[in-house]
């Protein structure tokens, strides 16, 4: 008799068991479901804004002539010189992170906008200003990287491309001007398919 009660007892838990956690499972399914389908169109949204409130010329005016010349010039002597000498013009460069910190806020969830400009007279490009999550599908944690060519052919053609070269995220790129509508460089509005849903702050 005791036997049986156990077992008993054991089946009921395990049934209870199940039917609190099927709602909270199909709960947050439907969730992710809905997230996957709207955040391409969030972020696309807010890189279309982008590229209307980021301004070009300041950009253009972010990183000094000096931290660029050693960027270009390198030293078999001293392979951090051209970290140890990189700086930026503290106005545009605060106008315009601050710019993209707004843009973030536009999403319901953790999002960063990032600035990346293509370093003259090479064919490489820069990360110019990431943001609070540190979050990007292309940056490799070097001062300036070749050139992906998904980021090439946003500047080259001025297209708006939605990009997931990692399962764990998802970025829209689009491009920048200057007030002669020549394309200078480009942002990356970048999220996480797996941080919360709500940006906890």
């Amino acid at each position: 008799m005791k036997l049986a009660a156990l077992i008993l007892a054991g089946s009921q838990l395990a049934f209870l068991s199940a039917c609190v956690a099927t709602p909270m499972d199909a709960q947050t399914a439907a969730s992710t479901s809905i997230r996957a389908v709207t955040q391409p169109q969030d972020l696309q949204e807010i890189a279309r804004v982008a590229t209307a409130m980021i301004d070009g010329d300041v950009c253009q005016h972010i990183v000094t002539e000096r931290a660029l010349q050693h960027m270009l010039r390198s030293d078999p002597r001293d392979e951090w010189q051209a970290g140890d000498n990189y700086d930026v013009h503290e106005a545009p460069f605060i106008h315009t992170k601050k710019t993209l910190i707004r843009l973030a806020t536009l999403a319901p969830y953790p999002v960063d906008v990032n600035l990346w400009m293509p370093v003259p007279t090479t064919p490489d490009i820069q990360l110019v200003i990431r943001n609070k999550y540190n979050l990007s599908e292309f940056w490799n944690g070097e001062l300036d990287q070749a050139m992906p060519p998904e980021m090439r052919e946003v500047l080259q053609t001025g297209k708006t491309l939605t990009v997931q070269t990692k399962p764990e995220m998802i970025s829209v790129l689009a491009p920048v001007r200057n007030s002669l509508n020549e394309i200078v460089g480009l942002v990356e509005v970048v999220a996480s398919t797996t941080l919360p849903q709500h940006d906890e702050q």
